[in-house]
């Protein structure tokens, strides 16, 4: 028989070429509803009691195909929830559950995953029942949140409004290791790299076995606390989300993982999307596989209580193995109290994973634990108010919240902003504050600088940052060296003093300006000015209605985490030899998956930049013109100019100097994320458009339109008033 030809593809021969897929994710016609869907409004005319009912009935019905543990589907809903929304993570705000990514690999093949595909399907009939009126995303959110609900937690409540994704995110660095439930290359020294949050290949966290499976509840204890800290939770959420998650359902793992099957999409075309088949008995029911531990935590696994935290310091444990041959733990002398998923006669002694005994043996967990199982009332305030977190941390703020069960309390893990409390200036005291700051002492690049390094705080992974707000007035932005602190500051005094004579001597008519709208309407004013000098005349679009946020409501602790050590659209490039690790440029193609933008986008504002000198420190790395400050073509031109030769300076070839191929004088300096745009031939493609001779005018026009979607892209309340002028200002967008 001839041997099967592999299909190969342009990665299997060029492997190292800066993929830009990424950027094409928000494609409009990938949406089989059409470009015009607008999921926000379909889900505001959803009957959500119906829903909820319809939930708590299908979770009491066992079928077949898929028996329900202890006749009751709540726990398996829970795990598909929490699953979901827990592989977010603080650093790039990716993973989490606002997508529904959860449908598609690598997520759905995960071994942490197992059996959550057929929770999915499980869920089908309610899917198939409501359609376009609910997303599989808030209906995996839903259904974890009605089964806690069926089963005597009082949730504080849940949004809705999360759109599906129609392919894989493939932008998410989910860690080195090709092997699953190996975390070797991410762990080093018992420090675990960035951006990763579980700690091993496969997982949402951490080996319950123990790190790397040894059964050592101390060191398991440092692995949770990293790993959950990595995903923004303290210590009392943490403990709260264990042992209340561990208040219900079990784990399986009734023979050994020899008989198990491939993961969905390793499976044949006659599994239809199931994977994991386990070819030991009936493989279901009694006889399921999924962790490989075999035990339940709780004397009453789909009613909350306190039993997981009583058996946890009532008795003494003892080290054992599941029939898997797992490291698991069994209560010793203790009396067969835990009831069977299957058998209603049999019953089990208590058991735990390493994982858990961690909560009792690491002093402050131990410490928050006692306090919980003394206090039940207060371990369910905490548990709920922490759930509620976990399962909305990605969904920005509160005017992306959807539905009638939203809390009225704001959060600081939000973001809040103050409501505003005055009125909008007029179109014409827009124009006098305009004339205001052209006639000031502020300086045209540092302005610019600003604006810019305001909006690009920006990540839609999960709506954080952004020109609303202005936070990078505050601690700790403010003194973050990317955003010039010194050149920041006194941008911001001559802001603050147009906003107070604005304020005052609007005051009779009950009018502000924030100083959040000021940072914008002054890059604005400056790049119409910059334009103008091109020889076009433009009006960049501005809506009014940013908010001030402020310091007592920013989460200093978590923003702490997210200062850049580099930003391509800025040139700055804390540690040249980052770029041994990661190439700089896919750095680069990163943060713009972030900010939405797509590959011609990305062009237009990176050349934008160039020309206008918005440069770290104002060097003149990629600046190729000899007119900074003008809205022109001239990082096109001169880039693909055939005159210039490019050496590298530096071994980590990240520098570059050009020279004349004729003299052999100096001509400019780069990075090699400015050169890339020449190099790649997708970038050079784009960048062939704007430095051909007719190209001029649609330049300038591409760049107005993208600096008004960047400085537009958090107005979520703008969203919520008028859908139409949201969707206008970013070029199509929804949220």
């Amino acid at each position: 028989m001839a041997e099967k030809k592999k299909k190969r593809w342009i990665t299997d021969w060029w492997p190292e070429r800066l993929n830009l897929k990424v950027l094409r994710q928000h494609c409009p016609t990938n949406n089989p509803y059409g470009p015009d869907f607008d999921y926000a409004s379909e889900v505001e005319t959803l009957d959500l009691q119906t829903v909820k009912e319809d939930l708590k009935r299908l979770m009491k019905e066992s079928q077949d195909w898929w028996p329900a543990d202890f006749g009751h589907y709540g726990p398996l809903f829970i795990r598909l929830a929490w699953h979901s929304a827990g592989s977010y993570r603080i650093f790039d705000g990716r993973g989490g559950a606002r997508t529904g990514e959860i449908r598609f690999p690598p997520r759905i093949n995960w071994p942490d995953n197992i059996s959550l595909d057929k929770a999915l399907r499980l869920l089908w009939p309610i899917k198939q029942k409501y359609g376009k009126k609910l997303s599989w995303a808030d209906l995996i959110i839903l259904a974890g949140n009605v089964a806690l609900e069926d089963m005597g937690v009082k949730t504080i409540g849940i949004a809705l409004g999360r759109e599906d994704i129609w392919e894989p995110d493939e932008s998410a660095d989910w860690g080195p290791e090709l092997e699953m439930l190996s975390g070797k290359e991410r762990m080093k020294e018992g420090e675990l790299e960035k951006p990763f949050a579980a700690t091993e290949m496969g997982l949402i966290y951490v080996n319950p076995e123990g790190p790397e499976g040894n059964p050592d509840p101390l060191a398991s204890a440092k692995e949770i606390r990293l790993a959950f800290s990595r995903m923004g939770m303290n210590d009392e959420e943490t403990v709260a989300l264990i042992a209340g998650g561990h208040a219900f359902g079990k784990c399986h793992g009734a023979g050994p993982d020899k008989f198990l099957g491939p993961d969905p999409s390793s499976s044949d075309v006659e599994a239809q999307g199931l994977g994991w088949k386990f070819n030991y008995k009936s493989g279901k029911g009694p006889d399921t596989f999924t962790s490989g531990f075999e035990l339940a935590w709780s004397s009453t696994p789909t009613k909350f209580g306190i039993s997981y935290l009583k058996f946890l310091f009532t008795y003494e444990w003892e080290l054992t193995k599941s029939p898997a041959g797992k490291h698991q733990w069994v209560a010793k002398d203790a009396p067969s109290i835990v009831p069977d998923a299957h058998d209603p006669n049999k019953k089990h002694p208590p058991m735990m994973l390493t994982a858990d005994l961690a909560l009792r043996f690491d002093p402050v967990y131990s410490k928050i634990a006692k306090r919980f199982l003394e206090n039940p009332k207060e371990f369910e305030e905490a548990f709920a108010r922490a759930w509620f977190k976990l399962i909305h941390r990605d969904m920005g703020p509160k005017e992306c919240y959807l539905g009638p069960e939203v809390p009225e309390e704001d959060f600081i893990w939000q973001d809040p902003l103050p409501k505003r409390d005055y009125e909008l200036p007029s179109e014409e005291d827009i124009e006098n504050l305009k004339e205001a700051i052209r006639k000031s002492d502020l300086s045209f690049k540092d302005v610019l600088y600003t604006a810019f390094s305001s909006a690009v705080t920006y990540r839609d992974s999960d709506r954080k940052g952004g020109a609303n707000g202005a936070r990078i007035r505050l601690k700790p932005l403010k003194n973050w060296e990317v955003n010039h602190p010194e050149r920041l500051s006194k941008v911001i005094e001559g802001l603050e003093k147009i906003k107070e004579s604005f304020d005052r001597d609007r005051a009779p008519e009950g009018k502000k300006i924030s100083l959040a709208d000021l940072i914008v309407l002054a890059g604005n004013v400056f790049l119409e000015e910059a334009a103008k000098k091109g020889g076009f005349s433009v009006k960049v679009p501005f809506v009014p209605g940013r908010r001030d946020a402020l310091q007592e409501n920013l989460d200093v602790a978590f923003w702490n985490h997210l200062e850049p050590v580099f930003c391509g659209f800025r040139n700055y490039i804390k540690d040249p030899s980052l770029n041994k690790k990661v190439k700089l440029e896919e750095l680069l193609v990163d943060k713009a998956q972030l900010l939405k933008l797509t590959v011609p986008e990305l062009v237009c504002l990176y050349g934008g930049l160039r020309v206008l000198g918005i440069t770290f420190n104002f060097e003149d790395w990629g600046v190729f013109t000899d007119r900074a400050g003008v809205l022109s073509t001239d990082f096109f031109e001169n880039l693909l100019s055939m005159d210039t030769e490019w050496r590298p300076l530096d071994e980590n070839k990240v520098y570059y100097e050009g020279f004349d191929r004729k003299t052999g004088a100096l001509k400019w300096r780069a990075t090699r994320v400015d050169l890339i745009f020449g190099h790649h031939e997708e970038l050079r493609a784009v960048c062939e458009v704007y430095a051909s001779r007719d190209g001029k005018e649609k330049f300038v026009e591409d760049f107005i339109k993208v600096w008004t979607k960047l400085m537009h892209i958090d107005r979520f309340d703008l969203w919520r008033e008028d859908r139409a002028l949201y969707k206008r200002l970013t070029g199509g967008l929804t949220i």
